[in-house]
């Protein structure tokens, strides 16, 4: 099954500068939102308490939040959730109390608002445990971008296209924090495994890309560079839209209903899933070229033989 009807001939190398263009201002922007703005660290990362409340009618957030402050929480971050009758409450931690403690504290403030509210939910960790966690998060990164580089050089023999996986690889999380950033989304543990599988699935669409380049270039070996990694992404653009369509459906129908707990999941989902279908297209092959990507790179032994003896 084919996404195009007839083939397609896309001179994607010849606008590389544009799309190099459009990443890095992206990348600066979100890198710059980084710094400035920060990210919105969920508990998972900081410690301290995170709450879910239910109400039998809507409720006023400033009415909760003072309710809160005047049981002695300081600074209280309250939040809607999908309706007005339910809300998120993040709390700092709380030493030396309990979760039953803290429910306790908490229910007293609700059903002073209203009598059948509920805590549903109540998640209590540790500033120390919110370190090791941040830090084991950025170690799995690490490891996993240096994983893909070796993997990468060995599979295909040249660091250049290891280069450019690499370069698309950090594109994509890079995005996905920027946006956050920028939006002020909660950014918590699921969110750190979205941002692992975004990088597994961009690599595995440019993995697809590499294997075609080094069939073309095994296929024909006369051809410039620039006509190989065109037509091998062409012949492979069908399944790359089709796959990430098929998965977007999913992801999205994640982000419509899976709720408050599969926000964040969902939506670095998405951003990662739209990046990396653009770098596996634009960016991987387009750097892989500019730094004099070549048949002999791929293929070795090919280039000894005479030019009277190539088909």
């Amino acid at each position: 099954m084919e996404f195009f009807r007839k083939a397609t001939n896309f001179p994607f190398m010849s606008t590389r500068k544009l799309w190099y263009g459009l990443s890095v201002a992206l990348m600066g922007i979100s890198i710059g939102s980084f710094f400035v703005r920060g990210l919105n660290l969920a508990v998972d990362f900081t410690g301290g308490v995170q709450v879910q409340v239910a109400f039998t009618s809507a409720v006023n957030v400033d009415a909760l939040r003072s309710g809160l402050e005047g049981a002695g929480f300081r600074e209280p971050q309250v939040q809607m959730l999908g309706s007005s009758r339910e809300a998120a409450i993040r709390l700092p931690p709380q030493n030396g109390q309990t979760g039953d403690v803290i429910r306790a504290r908490v229910e007293g403030v609700l059903h002073a608002i209203d009598p059948k509210a509920e805590v549903t939910s109540l998640d209590v960790v540790g500033s120390q445990v919110g370190d090791e966690l941040k830090s084991g998060a950025i170690k799995a990164l690490a490891a996993t971008l240096g994983l893909i580089f070796i993997y990468i050089a060995l599979r295909f023999h040249t660091w250049r296209l290891s280069l450019g996986a690499i370069l698309a690889v950090l594109h994509d999380p890079i995005l996905v924090l920027g946006a956050f950033s920028l939006w002020h989304t909660s950014f918590d543990l699921p969110v750190v495994s979205a941002m692992l599988a975004v990088i597994g699935y961009s690599l595995n669409d440019t993995v697809v890309v590499f294997d075609r380049i080094r069939e073309r270039f095994e296929g024909s070996r006369r051809l410039e560079p620039v006509a190989v990694l065109d037509q091998s992404i062409n012949q492979t653009l069908s399944r790359t839209i089709m796959t990430k369509v098929v998965t977007l459906i999913v992801v999205v129908a994640l982000y419509a209903l899976g709720g408050l707990a599969l926000k964040g999941f969902s939506e670095a989902l998405i951003i990662g899933i739209l990046a990396g279908t653009y770098s596996s297209i634009y960016i991987s092959s387009a750097i892989a070229l500019d730094c004099g990507l070549k048949a002999e790179h791929l293929l070795p032994t090919a280039v000894k033989r005479p030019v009277d003896d190539l088909p």
